[in-house]
């Protein structure tokens, strides 16, 4: 697809996914045309509100350490006056050499600067610290309206350095339920307030095994390999029943301590139809998930 094509296809998909009943929309970040991302996530998350009639979209992960902090957080803070209430954020290290490349930058000191620049975007899109861009009134809107904030976080060091900043957890596609509810209450004990979101790979019908194999080969060849210790055999979620598959992707949740979920179709393969006509068929899987999400929470409420 050309870029021209691709921009009207996410926004097209972006409508068909609220439409759908999914709450909102993440983009995701990879640069020099890595197949299934784009390079400029929270201009397309931009493009996707202005196309979706309701719902929130967020730029999710942005990798943080490629950016001026002060840049991510004033038009972070802009798009949300533009939409209010309807914008969130995701911020990652990154992993992929070539991201650093491209950008002209390298990965020295990188997990002391993904935690300088955590501290400041959640600083200011809390509303607590908005430190030198006080006086932007974008920015000073977020005392009154914080801006929700997760972090890509696979290491009990990393949700400790969320649950100080006071930020949320985004747990990637691959890893196991059970490591992910071991960080989530890693998290939880460090005074980890804030929503811990999985992500999740699905498909309603016959799984395109092949083209998501191939996908995580991709993934492991740039991934942490303390990371991928963790990953599951297979991290696809597939069945023919979306009632079903509402029920196993709900028990991923609450057995890994999670709040929410995101849910991902596309790997590279997988055509406009194909995700269009998944998109199509889920109709009613986000109301089913948060119905029984719901329920799960009334249960623990009441014990």
């Amino acid at each position: 697809m050309s870029a021209r094509q691709t921009v009207v296809e996410l926004r097209a998909q972006a409508a068909l996914a609220t439409d759908a009943g999914f709450d909102g929309v993440m983009t995701s970040e990879h640069h020099g045309g890595f197949a299934g991302y784009i390079p400029n996530p929270l201009q397309m998350a931009s493009w996707a509100l202005e196309a979706m009639a309701a719902g929130w979209a967020a730029a999710c992960p942005l990798l943080l350490p490629l950016r001026q902090t002060a840049l991510v957080i004033e038009e972070t803070a802009w798009l949300a006056a533009r939409f209010p209430g309807r914008v969130g954020l995701g911020v990652a290290a990154g992993s992929l050499q070539d991201d650093f490349d491209i950008l002209g930058t390298t990965k020295d000191g990188l997990t002391r600067r993904f935690a300088a620049g955590l501290a400041e975007v959640a600083g200011a899109l809390s509303g607590r610290d908005p430190g030198p861009l006080a006086n932007d009134p974008a920015v000073a809107a977020c005392a009154d309206a914080p801006i929700p904030l997760v972090s890509a976080a696979m290491s009990p060091a990393a949700v400790r350095r969320a649950a100080a900043a006071g930020a949320g957890l985004l747990f990637d596609s691959m890893s196991t339920v059970a490591r992910c509810r071991q960080l989530a209450d890693a998290y939880r004990e460090a005074g980890g307030e804030r929503a811990c979101v999985i992500v999740r790979r699905i498909w309603l019908g016959p799984p395109p095994t092949s083209r998501q194999a191939r996908q995580v080969q991709v993934y492991r060849g740039y991934a942490a390999s303390a990371a991928v210790s963790h990953w599951a055999d297979d991290a696809l979620i597939a069945d023919d029943d979306p009632t079903a598959l509402a029920e196993r992707l709900a028990a991923d949740v609450i057995t890994a301590g999670c709040d929410a979920v995101n849910v991902r179709l596309h790997v590279p393969g997988i055509t406009p139809a194909e995700a269009r006509h998944q998109l199509a068929q889920l109709g009613g899987l986000a109301p089913e998930v948060r119905r029984l999400l719901d329920g799960h929470r009334h249960r623990t409420q009441a014990t």
